[in-house]
């Protein structure tokens, strides 16, 4: 992959605005050769966009011209390119640059953890888990006796800010036993967040089972943890008939002000879920609005999420945030 494309890739996916204030500070020259690779690309992959903006954090700030470069400027680079969406990505780029207290579990068998972990006190699989890629900490909490799982799920849902001390403790003693060595820095682990993206990768029993037993003891927690679960983004995702059901349910006065601050991905979802005429109609809505304020759109964002998990409670929808169709039985 050429320079020149590489640029042209960490342009792609910074806001306009800031790809433009780049541009501007290279000669024209440098700014044609970039601007042709753009318009010769009509999209970049997950993969080489984070490749790309990886290897910039990790490039020298003097050879780039930058004062401060490295992971800080990395991560805010993915902020802004992807918004809310941006948390798989900072967790892969944090991951593979600094290291993150029991980051040497994800090098052992899922089995072997939680053989190890399955008898200690909820809160210490709590802190554990809270460090833990979602898909993997998914799997253990799978594994523990539904008694803990409501137990483990409630103290990391209240987990905040933990003593360093604490967490070294933990490490250490897993450490020894699991015979791994391995020093870490202290990081905030745990809250609402975790125990949603956990659940969103956990099977469905278990995610029911485990909010419904939640919610006698802290109903708005659960709330908070459903809100969670399921962003506007993820309507992205929907099938068309679920598109069409939708639709139907919310006005397009709000969906003209929701989409203000959605991908591309999912006003073409959206759009083309309509007819010609009202699809026109919205964008020419959404023109009329002009610059909004983001408080505004995400409050009517998060207006059309709660009709979204009202046609879900009554089985009008099914949502499924990972985008990928069940295997149907005949």
């Amino acid at each position: 992959m050429s320079d020149v494309h590489k640029a042209a890739v960490l342009l792609m996916s910074l806001p306009e605005e800031d790809a433009g204030a780049l541009l501007s500070r290279l000669d024209s020259k440098h700014v044609e050769q970039v601007t042709i690779e753009i318009a010769k690309m009509k999209s970049v992959s997950a993969e080489e966009q984070e490749a790309t903006i990886l290897e910039f954090a990790n490039c020298n700030p003097a050879a780039i011209g930058s004062e401060s470069g490295g992971l800080d400027l990395a991560k805010s680079l993915v902020e802004k390119a992807l918004g809310k969406n941006a948390s798989d990505t900072l967790k892969n780029i944090r991951q593979s640059i600094e290291a993150v207290p029991f980051g040497f579990l994800q090098h052992v068998d899922r089995q072997n953890i939680l053989t190890y972990i399955i008898d200690e006190h909820p809160q210490t699989i709590a802190l554990i888990l809270s460090y833990l890629p979602p898909v993997f900490g998914a799997e253990i909490l799978a594994g523990l006796p539904s008694d803990r799982q409501l137990s483990v799920v409630h103290r990391i849902a209240k987990m905040g800010q933990t003593n360093p001390e604490i967490i070294r403790e933990v490490e250490r003693g897993l450490e020894k036993r699991m015979s791994s060595i391995m020093r870490q820095d202290f990081q905030k682990a745990g809250g609402v967040e975790a125990v949603a993206e956990m659940l969103n990768v956990s099977d469905r029993t278990t995610e029911k089972t485990l909010l419904e037993n939640l919610a006698q003891e802290d109903p708005e927690l659960v709330e908070e943890i459903r809100r969670l679960m399921f962003v506007f983004e993820d309507i992205a995702k929907f099938s068309d008939r679920d598109m069409q059901t939708v639709l139907k349910n919310v006005e397009s006065a709000q969906w003209a002000m929701a989409l203000k601050g959605a991908s591309e991905q999912l006003k073409e979802k959206v759009l083309g879920n309509m007819s010609d005429r009202a699809a026109t109609l919205m964008r020419e809505e959404m023109d009329y609005l002009g610059p909004v304020k983001l408080t505004a759109v995400e409050q009517m964002q998060q207006q059309i999420v709660d009709i979204v998990r009202r046609l879900e409670d009554v089985g009008e929808i099914e949502i499924n945030t990972s985008g990928e169709e069940e295997e149907m039985i005949q």
